[in-house]
């Protein structure tokens, strides 16, 4: 799990990981805040992603000769926030289902 971590980018991992710690926390102090924090947990994957593409087309510009492997090798690496933030969002919307008061 560290591996992935390091591989999807401190900067955004790090990030995401306090989202993820918040989401915990407003589960027990503020669960109004729950889904609004696993929303802002996946719009910072999407945003990790689009970066990440950018940089990937940038390098294929500047270097016209990178095999494909590697190509395939960043696109596989900015998808792990990504996926990240997915898993946060999902969390998210189980605290919520489970917080929801019964009928």
């Amino acid at each position: 799990m560290f591996k992935l971590f390091i591989e999807g980018g401190p900067f955004f991992m790090g990030i995401l990981t306090v989202l993820l710690i918040c989401l915990l926390a407003a589960a027990w102090k503020a669960p109004a805040w729950v889904k609004e924090i696993g929303l802002i947990a996946l719009l910072f994957g999407v945003f990790s992603l689009v970066l990440g593409f950018s940089d990937i087309c940038s390098a294929l510009q500047k270097y016209a000769d990178i095999s494909t492997s590697v190509t395939a090798g960043g696109i596989k690496i900015a998808f792990i926030p990504l996926l990240y933030g997915i898993g946060i969002y999902i969390v998210s919307l189980v605290i919520r289902i489970v917080q929801k008061p019964r009928i």
